[in-house]
């Protein structure tokens, strides 16, 4: 089992820049897939950004060039770097693990469903004013 707990959401004015962290319970390092989601009452769930089990990255065109996902693994963190965010960006955010993925981190970007990634965090509300 693992517990992810997101913080850093809050309030910003658009072109500000916010950094959320997902830690875990435990190490992902090597074993898992993570990513970054962002879920509103208007929209479908959206995969952000993603590091697959190489370290590789992915990005959503509505994101590339403007967040950034990384992991510190000795502090089993996961961090998503948001910078000039806009108001289409607002939403509530969480981060998801999948154990044992093998699959390259622009695959893992098209999975969205809770049943496919098993383990995700409650979510840290973000909220950008134009």
């Amino acid at each position: 089992q693992v517990k992810l707990t997101e913080t850093g959401g809050g309030s910003v004015q658009a072109g500000g820049s916010l950094r959320l962290s997902c830690e875990a319970s435990k190490s992902l390092h090597n074993a898992y897939c993570v990513g970054w989601f962002r879920q509103s009452p208007q929209k479908e769930r959206e995969g952000l950004a993603t590091i697959d089990s190489t370290g590789d990255t992915s990005y959503a065109d509505s994101v590339k060039g403007r967040f950034i996902i990384s992991q510190d693994n000795a502090k089993n963190t996961l961090y998503l770097q948001m910078n000039n965010l806009k108001s289409e960006d607002t939403g509530l955010y969480r981060c998801a693990a999948s154990p044992g993925c093998r699959q390259t981190s622009s695959q893992v970007l098209r999975h969205i469903t809770e049943e496919w990634f098993g383990y995700w965090g409650e979510g840290t509300q973000v909220t950008v004013s134009s």
